[in-house]
């Protein structure tokens, strides 16, 4: 707006100045256009100025529009004569040319006042409809308006020759300049800060170079107990220092501190802040004071921190915030030895189903209680994951028994009767102090584990054999798929004889030929493979095995079965019935020479599901064997409900017992029974001649063990057969 107020005043100065026809006509149609320019700029000022959508409306289009009509009607006067004209005056002996005006001059002055009055209008209404302490800002630029308005119509109908209303145009322009972009009223300042400061949360003092407080705002003032009507005392400074907990810097310092008080037998906390105030010339002038209540906000922090540190249920430490705490506390004791120690429930799961999840969680409360009020100082301690809680203590603070007393809990259930929980201990000695806090606590769980099924103790301590156990179980296990893909886990097979020495079959046993290790032993790597679920992974690949010389056998004339070991593993990971009836039919063979070996293990649990799945088998054409009968501790009882075609009888129960006439009576009574049940029976365990001749006259009449043969590789065994 500033610069399309420059025209004007140029053609104003022209005509003045011009001792010619021609300037005074240049400079009359600057000033008449430019003018028109001025009162559009003028219009847009004052929308922006008063907040008035303007921009991008219709009246804008409109304005402009007339305008540029008005432009269009000046710039035709030279051809038409219709706007105005000048006429040559002398004014004290000087030539100056007067504006005549015709139609068209009345026509834009017309356009130029209507948009100038406008603006008039707007920052009148603006002035009169505003809060007082913005009146200031609008009505010194409408009353300059008016002025120059009224200075300008002044000249028009005075019907003075020379027109200076320039001048009006220059001082308009001047007070725009300096309330658009540099006035900022004080008193609207002034009122806008002192009522921000009076409604803060925050308590606010000012206190004057001798310590005096001159101003307090509501908050403050209920800070020091003091009235909204009270007059602030000069020693108030004294009840501020009482309720923030004292200054803590000096008065003439800034600082700021978060302080924890109480008042009134509540906690609060305060966040204080004291500034220094300078003038321009940087002389002091006091101290300001802000206290901001915290204590929702602090109370909140700390809960979180709690939350995060801290396990929900029984407000122990968490497992991350119990190993942050476990590295401080061992790498700042650096002359202190350390125990870490593992605490895991036995069966908790059971307890949950038995009882309820909230006896469970009881009893994990009960636990973190135990370990709350019984641990000593120097410990940390905390719940790590469901059933599982450790704590880290100095090395000889706790022995076995005492942690045996600490954790022996009997707790009542559902329905009140005494139930024992089972809480198993491992303790691993921290003397590599660099190892991760998570590596240590693994160690002391490693320690558990290897005594998980020892119903006799509850106290383990880690040694390196059991770490040595876990890398060899994690190695093999993580080959046993190379292994089943390179064939170096084969097929094993001991034969099954009758009273003649005749061959009517064999057992498919595992051997793994391994590259590095060579021949390893069943027992290094069958046990592993139970635990962790593996073995039904390496029995589906025994029975294809199986399938494989079955069919060969077949093709080639030989009439012998196989029997294959099924393990309860396998019903948890694999489809038992549909792999075996699948593998059969895809070798075809017949299922009755492919014998199917289950133990008593294998009915404990889930029996309905496996009678049927074993039900489904003979009804194939397969023979059900119970391995191990007599070895455990059920076997009639399972003898009883599951449907087998033949008892595999185990000899090693004679070897465990001083009266051998007392178990060669059990093992007739077992052998009578399977025959008057009609169910044939294998003893296998034969190592001897005399065994062999007992057993025959007891009435057995198939054989498996060492005085016959040792398990042998497939060729050897055909060898050996084909010898026979």
């Amino acid at each position: 707006m500033l610069v399309a107020l420059l025209p004007p005043m140029v053609g104003n100065s022209i005509i003045i100045g011009a001792n010619d026809w021609l300037l005074a006509n240049i400079g009359s149609y600057v000033y008449f256009i430019g003018l028109d320019f001025s009162v559009l700029a003028l219009l847009r000022f004052t929308a922006d100025y008063c907040d008035i959508s303007y921009v991008g409306t219709k009246w804008r289009v409109v304005v402009t529009t007339i305008i540029a009509l008005d432009i269009l009607q000046l710039l035709l006067n030279p051809i038409t004569g219709h706007a105005f004209m000048l006429r040559l005056t002398m004014v004290d002996e000087t030539v100056y040319y007067q504006l005549v005006p015709l139609a068209g001059q009345y026509v834009h002055r017309v356009v130029a006042y209507g948009i100038f009055f406008v603006s008039v209008f707007i920052f009148a209404f603006k002035t009169f409809r505003v809060s007082r302490i913005y009146v200031e800002k609008y009505l010194v630029i409408f009353l300059s308006m008016v002025f120059v308005g009224l200075w300008e119509t002044f000249y028009i109908f005075s019907g003075t020759p020379i027109d200076r209303s320039m001048i009006g145009f220059g001082v308009f322009g001047l007070l725009v300049f300096y309330f658009a972009l540099y006035f900022k009223p004080m008193r609207l300042l002034d009122r806008m800060l002192a009522r921000i400061v009076s409604g803060m949360n925050a308590a606010v003092f000012f206190f004057d170079t001798s310590r005096k407080c001159i101003y307090g705002n509501d908050t403050a003032r209920d800070l020091v107990n003091l009235g909204q009507g009270d007059e602030i005392p000069e020693n108030v400074s004294e009840s501020v220092a009482k309720a923030i907990g004292g200054w803590g810097g000096a008065y003439k310092e800034e600082w700021h501190a978060v302080r924890h008080v109480f008042r009134d037998s509540r906690e609060y906390y305060l966040d204080v802040l004291v500034q220094q105030i300078y003038d321009e010339r940087n002389r002091y002038l006091g101290a300001a004071v802000s206290v901001r209540d915290i204590t929702a906000e602090e109370q909140k922090l700390q809960r979180e921190q709690f939350l995060a540190n801290h396990d929900v249920l029984t407000g122990l430490f968490n497992q991350r915030h119990l190993y942050e705490r476990a590295r401080l506390l061992i790498d700042e004791n650096p002359e202190t030895q350390y125990e870490v120690v593992g605490i895991d429930i036995k069966d908790f799961k059971i307890i949950n189903d038995i009882f309820s999840k909230e006896f469970g969680d009881h009893v994990l409360c009960v636990l973190a209680d135990a370990m709350r009020s019984e641990t000593q100082p120097g410990t940390v301690y905390g719940r790590l994951t469901g059933d599982k809680f450790g704590f880290v203590a100095p090395k000889g603070m706790y022995t076995a028994d005492h942690l045996n007393a600490l954790l022996d809990l009997k707790l009542y259930g559902d329905d009140l009767s005494n139930y024992p929980i089972v809480v198993h201990i491992g303790m691993f000695e921290a003397t590599d102090r660099t190892l991760p806090i998570s590596v240590m606590f693994d160690r002391a769980f490693m320690a558990i584990n290897s005594i998980k099924h020892d119903y006799n103790r509850r106290v383990a301590r880690y040694d390196e054999a059991m770490r040595d156990d876990l890398i060899w179980n994690q190695t093999i296990s993580s080959q046993l798929d190379k292994a089943i893909r390179e064939r170096q886990i084969r097929p094993y097979l001991q034969p099954m004889v009758d009273a003649d020495g005749n061959v009517e079959g064999a057992e498919v046993l595992v051997r793994w030929i391994h590259p590095d290790e060579g021949f390893l032993s069943p027992a290094r790597f069958i046990p592993v493979f139970e635990n962790n679920g593996m073995v039904a992974q390496l029995d589906e690949y025994m029975w294809r095995c199986a399938c494989e010389i079955l069919r060969d056998w077949a093709d080639r004339g030989i009439d012998l079965f196989l029997s294959v070991n099924i393990s309860p593993k396998d019903f948890y990971f694999i489809d038992v019935f549909g792999v075996i009836k699948g593998l059969v039919d895809e070798y075809a063979i017949d299922p009755a020479k492919l014998r199917l070996e289950i133990t008593e293990t294998v009915m404990m649990t889930d029996l309905e599901n496996r009678l049927r799945i074993i039900e489904n088998l003979r009804s194939e054409g397969f023979l059900v064997e119970m391995d191990d009968f007599g070895s455990g501790y059920s076997s009639l009882n399972m003898l009883k409900d599951i449907p087998v075609d033949v008892l595999k009888i185990d000899m090693m129960f004679l070897y465990k017992t001083k009266d051998q006439s007392k178990a060669q009576t059990i093992l007739q009574t077992i052998i009578n029974l399977s025959g008057q049940l009609g169910i044939p029976s294998v003893t296998e365990g034969v190592e001897t001649a005399e065994q062999l001749d007992m057993l025959v006259n007891m009435g057995c009449s198939l054989f498996q063990g060492y005085y016959f043969a040792k398990p042998m590789p497939v060729s050897e065994f055909e060898e050996r057969f084909r010898a026979a």
